[in-house]
């Protein structure tokens, strides 16, 4: 059985996730308290407590989803005999998600992707003023279809595909004006529904070059090791392992396309029968039940999962 871990992004937080994790396992409490070390501040009782506006900030939910994954990796290291090296093929994650499955591979420490993440988030929402951008979803239309619309309804401005999630579901980004029109021509395209979308800025897009910058440097600062288990970039769909690849690939999936639905057809004709997510939510769950036929699909995010996961492949 081959096995991949996919690690979820913004949009998968929820207030209390990694809670009861970190009551019954020790393992789980000692990442909470090191990004808490790592950030200089408690973010873990955002996480645990809230309040939801606090936690859905970018500069908070990108650290906090990557806490709860790395949270859930460290109790199947400890509980279940996990392996990642020996036991899974593949890791990959949803835009903020290549941070946890990096950090999980080891290719960066726990506190340097809490480091990161956060220095992410806070450049993404500083890269566009409140207001000038927006991002849309797309319900319906094959990607291509959905990229030709976006540039149709660019007119001067910015507006491009930002996530190929599959099953018909890709989101556009772009400036406020351009992304409205999206909407406007989507409906005419035969979507099934366009709708916007209620985030703080238009990420994965051109707009976001300001971030991508910030985050060029940051990463020229930080230790980056070869992962244990390759990566399959958002950006390639396609499987990356060396620490200059790594760097390059994250830089560029701040302005670039999340090829969601590609990595998963990529990690599906390379044999992957069993996809696991872990952290918050089930999110990439559906996307790739609908992606990747006959493989099975599991999320790992509550001691109960984690017993599951212990009692049904223990390696």
């Amino acid at each position: 059985m081959a096995i991949a871990f996919v690690f979820p992004g913004q949009g998968s937080q929820a207030v209390g996730m990694g809670k009861a994790l970190a009551s019954n396992f020790t393992a789980a409490q000692r990442i909470f308290e090191e990004v808490d070390e790592a950030l200089g501040s408690k973010l873990s009782t955002i996480i645990f407590e809230g309040p939801a506006e606090t936690l859905t900030l970018t500069e908070n939910a990108q650290p906090a989803l990557m806490a709860v994954s790395l949270a859930v990796q460290r109790v199947l290291e400890t509980e279940a005999g996990l392996d990642l090296a020996r036991d899974v093929q593949f890791v990959a994650g949803h835009s903020l998600g290549e941070y946890s499955a990096l950090a999980a591979g080891g290719a960066f420490t726990v506190a340097d992707a809490a480091r990161l993440l956060r220095t992410r988030g806070q450049a993404m929402q500083k890269a566009v003023p409140v207001g000038v951008g927006a991002m849309a979803a797309l319900i319906g239309l094959e990607f291509d279809a959905a990229a030709a619309v976006a540039a149709q309804a660019a007119q001067g401005e910015i507006c491009q595909a930002a996530n190929d999630n599959g099953a018909g579901q890709v989101v556009v980004s772009g400036n406020k004006a351009a992304v409205e029109r999206a909407v406007e021509i989507a409906k005419t395209r035969g979507a099934k529904r366009a709708m916007l979308l209620p985030v703080s800025a238009p990420f994965h897009c051109a707009l976001m070059q300001p971030a991508a910058d910030v985050m060029a440097e940051a990463l020229a600062k930080t230790t980056v090791k070869p992962p244990a288990v390759p990566l399959i970039a958002n950006v390639l769909a396609k499987p990356i392992r060396t620490p200059d690849e790594i760097v390059r690939a994250l830089v560029a999936q701040v302005t670039g396309t999340v090829r969601w639905r590609e990595s998963v057809v990529f990690m599906a004709g390379a044999g992957i029968s069993s996809f696991y997510e872990v952290g918050a939510g089930k999110v990439l769950s559906g996307l790739i039940k609908r992606l990747a036929d006959g493989a099975t699909t599991a999320a790992i995010g509550s001691p109960e999962d984690v017993a599951a996961f212990k009692a049904g492949r223990n390696p």
